[in-house]
C-alpha cells in the first residue's frame, strides 16, 4: 500500500456505511463556501447514502454548499433502475433537495456517448473555472470510488483505451460492459483533496489485497490522488479482525 494511503476496516457492511457516512459528514461540516463530491455508483455505497439522508433529517449540515457529481454513469435514461444518478437520487438527493444548479448529472438523453462525455467535461470545467487542472487546486473535495472484482473503478475498465487517456477529464467507454458508459478519467479522479474507496464483501478480498500490497496493475491500483487516499473496507473484504 502506498505510504500516502490508509486502510480503515469496519466489522460489517452496516458498520462500514456508518464509518464512511460519518467521515463524509465531518468533511462537509468543515467545508468552506463550496464542496464538490464525486459519487460512486453500484450497490456498495447505497447504505452510506441512506445514512447521510438520515443526517439530513436531523439537520446540522450545510447541504446548500455541496455540489454533486458522478464518477461514472451507465448510458441509460436518468429514471432507469440501472442509473447511478437515480440510485443517488432515491437514497439521498431526494432528501437533501439540492438546488438544480448544484446537481451535475451525466447527460444521457438525446445525444451520443461521445457527445455526452464532451458535455460533461464542459460541465466540470465550468465548475472548476478553467480548462486545465492545477495540481495545487483540486477539482473535487471528495471522490468516492468502488472496486470491482476485476480491479476496475468508476468505468475505468481493464484493457480499455480509457486507461491511457491523459488529456480529457471525461471519456465514453463503448466496450467491456453491456451498455456504453461515461466515466471520469484518471486526471479528473486524481484531482481530489481526498479519494475514498468503499469495498465490501468476501468476493473483493483477493483484488483488494493485491492492490493494497502493490501486486496489482488493475485500474484501481493506478489511482494516485493529489490528496488523501483512504480505503474503507469491511472485514470480509479486508480479511482479519476489524478494529475494536
Amino acid at each position: 500500500m502506498s505510504p500516502r494511503a490508509r486502510l480503515q476496516v469496519a466489522a460489517d457492511p452496516e458498520a462500514l456505511a456508518r464509518e464512511v457516512s460519518a467521515w463524509l459528514a465531518d468533511r462537509i461540516a468543515r467545508a468552506g463556501a463550496r464542496f464538490g463530491i464525486s459519487l460512486a455508483g453500484g450497490a456498495t455505497p447505497r447504505r452510506t447514502y441512506e445514512l447521510l439522508a438520515v443526517m439530513t433529517d436531523r439537520g446540522g449540515l450545510r447541504w446548500d454548499r455541496v455540489h454533486w457529481f458522478w464518477g461514472d454513469e451507465r448510458f441509460v435514461p436518468p429514471d432507469s433502475s440501472e442509473s447511478n444518478y437515480r440510485m443517488a437520487w432515491d437514497t439521498l438527493l431526494s432528501r437533501v433537495q439540492p438546488a438544480a444548479a448544484n446537481v451535475h448529472a451525466v447527460p444521457t438523453v438525446n445525444l451520443s456517448p461521445e457527445r455526452a462525455a464532451i458535455r460533461y467535461e464542459e460541465e466540470l470545467q465550468a465548475y472548476y473555472g478553467a480548462e486545465r487542472l492545477d495540481a495545487q487546486r483540486p477539482l473535487f473535495d471528495v471522490t468516492l470510488l468502488g472496486l470491482g472484482e476485476d480491479g476496475h473503478t468508476a468505468s475505468l475498465l481493464p484493457g480499455q483505451p480509457v486507461l491511457e487517456e491523459s488529456r480529457h477529464w471525461v471519456a465514453a467507454v463503448a466496450a467491456g460492459r453491456p451498455q456504453a458508459r461515461i466515466t471520469l478519467t484518471y486526471p479528473a479522479i486524481e484531482s481530489s483533496a481526498a479519494v475514498a474507496f468503499i469495498v465490501s464483501g468476501r468476493a473483493k478480498r483477493e483484488i483488494l489485497a493485491e492492490v493494497l500490497q502493490g501486486r496489482s496493475s488493475a485500474p484501481a491500483a493506478q489511482v494516485h490522488p493529489q490528496g488523501e487516499l483512504i480505503w474503507f473496507a469491511d472485514r470480509d473484504a479486508a480479511g482479519g479482525p476489524a478494529p475494536a
